[in-house]
């Protein structure tokens, strides 16, 4: 199994979901003119992101069970 593509794109999407997440926080407790700037942005992205992750595991569970 973790030498599927779709499972290493799964934990690709999600490493970069958390990504994404932790730069939020970040700015998020920084405050300031970056978290004016890109606080929303940061939240869409993230939730982008794991709409695709899901979208993908969803994806991944049909194909495997048949």
């Amino acid at each position: 199994m973790s030498q599927d593509p779709i499972f290493i794109a799964i934990l690709i999407v999600m490493v970069a979901v958390v990504v994404i997440l932790a730069v939020g926080i970040f700015g998020f407790g920084v405050g300031g003119s970056f978290n004016a700037r890109n606080g929303n942005r940061m939240m869409r992205w993230r939730l982008i992101g794991q709409a695709i992750a899901v979208a993908m595991i969803l994806l991944f569970l049909w194909l495997r069970s048949g």
